[in-house]
């Protein structure tokens, strides 16, 4: 039978037309849609991959700013960053980085097209960046999981070569920790002259901590290491931190005890997730509490400065709930304030004294400035000069009298000697 007499003969069926016929198109159409929208999850679910990144993970930037370097040339919708980058030279260079706006992308990595989605929640704040959500969804075709490992990876190591020579300053924000300006050259530890053996003392201890884990492991010791550098103001105990991070290759997470809003629980949580490969700095802690041996006068001076108890500052650094696989550098300029609870051995594992310039140092740093002719014997008569003078001289005050006479003859810089020893007492 023809088709036109076929449906000719159904419409004149009284059952057609009184709708059965058209309720079973419609059942029909509904089932093939249904069947469609089924096969289309059981592929997605089968033969595609999805990966999603919000922006409390720490692989988050690195996903931008690897979307930046590999994805932007193929997106027209782009949203930018800008920086500032200072040169060798001195200049600062501004920076513009473009980032793959909000909504759908797609990118190509290697053989295969990736679908980028980036979603931002307008009405939902990161209560810890008081930021808006975002997330960003990959999506493939593959069941190769790796691909997305291959991904983070570079990005990953796009990040590390970014910051590759620079140390890494982090500041407590909240609950988490945050960097605090840009990254800094790291600066070379033989630019910061201690006197004979103790830079290298303590920089020896610090390797063998960090290359032997399983040492403290097999014989049940807790994973951490405590220093405390003290001394008079100026003598390089913050310098020399600096310079030991850059040369360890960790990062710096500076701490502020007299911080109001700081409590026993955040400090304890601020320990617990501070970065990988990060030296925890505390500095002049002496100033944060007074020790429980002094007077009630004493005692008085510092109520209120801050939310943090002693016994919960004692329990972070050694305690129960204390993390393991830290370093953590304390400096005061005054160690007979601190409590010896806080600087006995578990807590304080080295004690290093870091004080006026000895002979030795002055010539090392002489050394350093000038470049010049029988060089040697001049930093030697210069001091031998500086100490007799005056011998509680500290490296910042001898820095800073080499940098305001850098282009001045030895004669001039040894008849000015005074000047130097009688600039600041201290």
């Amino acid at each position: 039978m023809p088709l036109t007499e076929y449906i000719s003969a159904l419409s004149d069926n009284p059952y057609f037309g009184a709708g059965f016929g058209l309720f079973g198109v419609g059942a029909g159409a509904a089932l093939l849609r249904k069947g469609f929208q089924s096969s289309l999850i059981l592929f997605r679910r089968h033969y595609m991959i999805t990966l999603e990144v919000p922006c409390r993970d720490k692989s988050y930037q690195w996903l931008l700013q690897w979307m930046t370097a590999k994805g932007a040339k193929q997106t027209q919708h782009l949203s930018v960053e800008t920086s500032f980058e200072q040169k060798d030279s001195g200049l600062i260079k501004t920076k513009y980085d473009f980032i793959p706006n909000i909504g759908t992308h797609f990118f190509r990595y290697g053989r295969t097209w990736i679908k980028v989605e980036r979603t931002r929640e307008q009405h939902t704040l990161d209560l810890h960046m008081g930021t808006p959500w975002e997330t960003v969804q990959l999506t493939a075709f593959g069941k190769d999981k790796h691909m997305f490992f291959s991904i983070l990876e570079e990005a990953r190591q796009l990040a590390l070569d970014q910051h590759e020579g620079k140390t890494i300053m982090y500041n407590a924000l909240g609950s988490e920790w945050r960097p605090l300006g840009h990254p800094r050259r790291k600066r070379p530890i033989s630019s910061v002259i201690l006197d004979t053996g103790k830079s290298e003392k303590i920089l020896k201890d610090c390797q063998e901590f960090i290359s032997n884990p399983s040492w403290y492991i097999n014989r049940g010791i807790p994973y951490r290491r405590g220093y405390l550098l003290y001394g008079p103001p100026g003598c390089g105990k913050s310098s020399y931190i600096t310079a030991l991070a850059g040369e360890l290759g960790f990062s710096i997470c500076i701490l502020n005890l007299s911080e109001r809003s700081l409590s026993d629980d955040r400090l304890n949580h601020l320990l617990s997730v501070a970065p990988q490969q990060s030296i925890i700095l505390l500095e002049d802690i002496d100033a944060a509490f007074v020790s429980r041996e002094d007077t009630t006068q004493q005692k008085a001076a510092y109520e209120g400065l801050n939310r943090i108890t002693f016994s919960g500052l004692l329990n972070c650094l050694d305690g129960v709930a204390s993390t393991e696989a830290r370093i953590v550098f304390m400096t005061t300029n005054y160690i007979k304030r601190l409590d010896p609870a806080l600087i006995r051995p578990g807590r304080v594992d080295m004690q290093e004294y870091i004080g006026w310039c000895s002979q030795s140092q002055i010539e090392q740093m002489y050394l350093r400035f000038y470049d010049e002719e029988d060089a040697a014997r001049h930093a030697k008569l210069f001091a031998e000069k500086a100490t007799q003078l005056n011998p509680n001289i500290s490296p910042a005050q001898v820095q800073g009298y080499f940098m305001l006479h850098k282009h001045s003859s030895f004669k001039d810089v040894i008849d000015n000697c005074e000047s130097l020893c009688q600039s600041r007492k201290i």
